[in-house]
């Protein structure tokens, strides 16, 4: 059973500004409240294939993933994926620029892969899913006021 969540978002800047703090993995740490660092794992640009390790506070307490840029539309949009205690975690970010402002759209999709996180996903996306939604809700707000404030 795949879980998905999605929200959006309006931010008062062009579409390219937006693109610019999105997909810097490098200053998510200074943007987000609840990113502590991010090291990034490729060398070069960021681009299709960049990994990069991410730590976080998710329910109280730090977390660290490895994740990858697994599609890359410079202006457009990029996906972001990482696999963790046997769920698929892949994350869409899509820009649609309207009157010097652009709409964000961020749809995540977890996807369990093993019996037990499959049998155990119901459960998991009712205890889980309010608590998500409010962490990406406000993942989405420092990132507005990030890039409002550039």
């Amino acid at each position: 059973m795949v879980k998905t969540l999605t929200f959006t978002k309006r931010i008062n800047a062009p579409a390219g500004r937006v693109f610019e703090v999105l997909a810097n993995p490098s200053g998510w740490a200074e943007a987000v409240e609840a990113i502590r660092k991010v090291e990034v794992l490729t060398p070069g640009p960021v681009g299709k294939g960049t990994r990069f390790r991410e730590t976080r506070v998710m329910f109280g307490k730090e977390a660290t993933e490895t994740m990858e840029f697994t599609e890359f539309e410079p202006g457009k949009g990029f996906t972001i994926g990482c696999e963790s205690c046997g769920v698929r975690y892949s994350t869409r970010h899509e820009l649609r620029e309207e009157n010097g402002a652009t709409e964000l759209t961020m749809r995540m999709e977890c996807r369990p892969l093993t019996i037990m996180t499959k049998v155990m996903s119901p459960v998991m996306g009712l205890l889980m899913g309010a608590a998500m939604r409010k962490c990406m809700a406000k993942d989405l707000e420092d990132l507005k006021k990030a890039v409002e404030a550039r």
